[in-house]
């Protein structure tokens, strides 16, 4: 990566604003229902604070849009944070503001501090200089460790960079660029993509990208009834992006010329309703009926991926395989996500690209099976894109 990081700087006795992804589910009762984003963080924490570095912390949570949610505040992520560094947390009940500044001013060589969720303020979506300006006058340095956000140019991403002359990655960004970056400049061969979801249109580009880089690309999930629609096969109710139907034909003779193995599944499994109460059954792709929804890939297709991968060195994955929120259609997921544990201890090297299928590994309970998961869904998205990220763009090079 051709970024200043932590490990460039010296941060003795100076104030750090760090961006993190805080983002972080919680129930009805305000309780952090998965930490996974706060453990990511922690070692960028940790060195800073352990080398004399004032840290403080700024994060959104969810959509306030502007407005001050009080079920959206970071208060309950402070106390994790806390508990899960031995030490205290200091709060402040707004990111901006005198009341924050006076804060930030009192804090001692080590301490570490909460901003309140950025996203009160639709300044900070809008990347509007002057909360730019207002965000950055905390700190001396910045430090950009929010990979979820790395493809928002945002205030407290982008914004602020242009007022700090310091501005280097987190151990995070590090370790997320090396991986996904390593996938797509200089993979192990073979290279395969797994790729799942709802709709083509959000893949799209990502297949484009890849077809000039993986040995085979293998897809699941509702964009894999556009492409069969593109072949003339019989969908029933399922899935069905119109718009898409020809790109879905050009992407598989792309593929075809460029000798990329592009495996469709073989069978899926049906329903008529999506619902865990729903009779299902497993028909081959020929056979959907015409008033039945495929919701997941079938035995035979598991199967089919399954001996296909076996030889594979470097797997990226995004995007689930079914409908797996609902048990009854999270086998193709599931059996994905085992999969990708097995050949990561055969040697592989295997890439979960965030969101859904983050989310499938992490309640498969098999994230240190994996060689990475990454923290940022839309952003691992647009790298695999070959898009830039303006959150990390904007970091001072190396």
């Amino acid at each position: 990566m051709n970024k200043i990081t932590i490990d460039n700087i010296d941060v003795k006795g100076k104030r750090v604003l760090v961006r993190v992804d805080f983002n972080v589910p919680l129930d009805n009762n305000q309780n952090i229902t998965d930490d996974r984003r706060i453990v990511a963080a922690l070692p960028t924490i940790k060195k800073l604070s352990e080398n004399g570095g004032k840290v403080i912390l700024c994060s959104h949570l969810g959509r306030p849009k502007g407005k001050h949610v009080p079920e959206m505040s970071l208060a309950p992520v402070a106390k994790r944070l806390s508990a899960l560094l031995g030490t205290t947390v200091g709060f402040a009940s707004d990111c901006i503001g005198d009341t924050t500044s006076d804060m930030i001013n009192a804090l001692q060589n080590g301490d570490i501090i909460l901003l309140e969720n950025l996203r009160y303020y639709k300044e900070e979506t809008d990347n509007d200089p002057a909360f730019a300006e207002k965000l950055a006058s905390h700190g001396e340095v910045f430090v950009n460790d929010a990979f979820g956000t790395a493809h928002r140019a945002h205030a407290s991403t982008e914004g602020v960079t242009k007022f700090i002359d310091t501005c280097a990655a987190g151990y995070l960004i590090q370790k997320e660029i090396q991986y996904l970056g390593q996938a797509l400049t200089n993979p192990q061969k073979p290279f395969a993509a797994i790729l799942g979801g709802a709709k083509i249109s959000g893949k799209i580009d990502v297949i484009d990208n890849l077809l000039d880089k993986v040995d085979m690309i293998l897809i699941g999930g509702g964009m894999i009834f556009t492409f069969f629609k593109a072949m003339g096969k019989e969908i029933g109710q399922s899935l069905l992006e119109e718009d898409r139907i020809t790109m879905a034909g050009e992407m598989l003779k792309k593929a075809e010329e460029k000798n990329v193995k592009l495996l469709l599944p073989t069978d899926v499994m049906i329903a008529s309703e999506l619902s865990n109460d729903a009779e299902t059954s497993v028909v081959l792709i020929n056979n959907i009926p015409k008033d039945m929804k495929g919701l997941d890939i079938g035995p035979d297709t598991i199967e089919m991926f399954k001996n296909t991968l076996k030889s594979a060195k470097t797997v990226v994955w995004n995007g689930p395989m079914g409908v797996f929120e609902l048990d009854k259609f999270a086998k193709g997921t599931y059996a994905i996500a085992r999969l990708l544990a097995e050949i990561t201890s055969g040697g592989a090297i295997t890439i979960v690209g965030g969101g859904d299928s983050a989310a499938a590994v992490s309640k498969s309970g098999l994230d240190d099976k994996l060689s990475h998961v990454s923290t940022g869904g839309g952003a691992s998205l647009e790298f695999l894109e070959g898009k830039t990220l303006p959150g990390i763009a904007a970091l001072n090079d190396a």
